[in-house]
């Protein structure tokens, strides 16, 4: 019997996977690559069992982070925003003003929480409600086979 190929999986993937299963042991949960309605994606976002959200721009080498700055944007969306990286990331050049997360691909870490900034409570409803119908369309679409 012949092997099947496999593709390994981009970082970003498998940080992002140990980053949700870190969320969940918290009591959050979380989608990937949740789209904002002005056009941006999210890597993650998680919503907290009162409601709080959190966005996680998923980072794994120092050229991932310097050519992608518009993290910036997801900040009006979000209570808290993290940075999650791998181990060997060089921390120093991530604003110290937003969370930090360690990751792999098994869990994830938090190392410095990040402040609480709470969102406008009409877009709380509204991110909210997005992340519902999101969360149910994707899970219809693994159902409905």
């Amino acid at each position: 019997m012949r092997a099947i190929p496999t593709t390994p999986e981009a970082p970003g993937v498998t940080l992002a996977r140990g980053v949700n299963r870190m969320l969940v042991q918290r009591g959050l949960a979380a989608i990937v690559e949740f789209p904002t309605t002005d056009g941006r994606r999210m890597d993650l976002c998680a919503l907290g069992p009162k409601g709080e959200i959190w966005c996680i721009e998923v980072k794994s080498s120092r050229t991932d982070f310097m050519s992608d700055m518009k993290w910036s944007d997801y900040l009006p969306w979000c209570d808290r925003f993290f940075f999650a990286v791998p181990e060997n990331f060089p921390a120093e050049i991530l604003p110290p003003e937003h969370g930090l997360i360690l990751a792999d691909q098994w869990g994830a870490e938090v190392i410095r929480m990040a402040p609480h900034d709470p969102v406008a409570s009409a877009r709380r409803k509204a991110v909210t409600l997005r992340f519902a119908r999101m969360a149910a369309e994707r899970l219809t679409r693994l159902t409905d086979r």
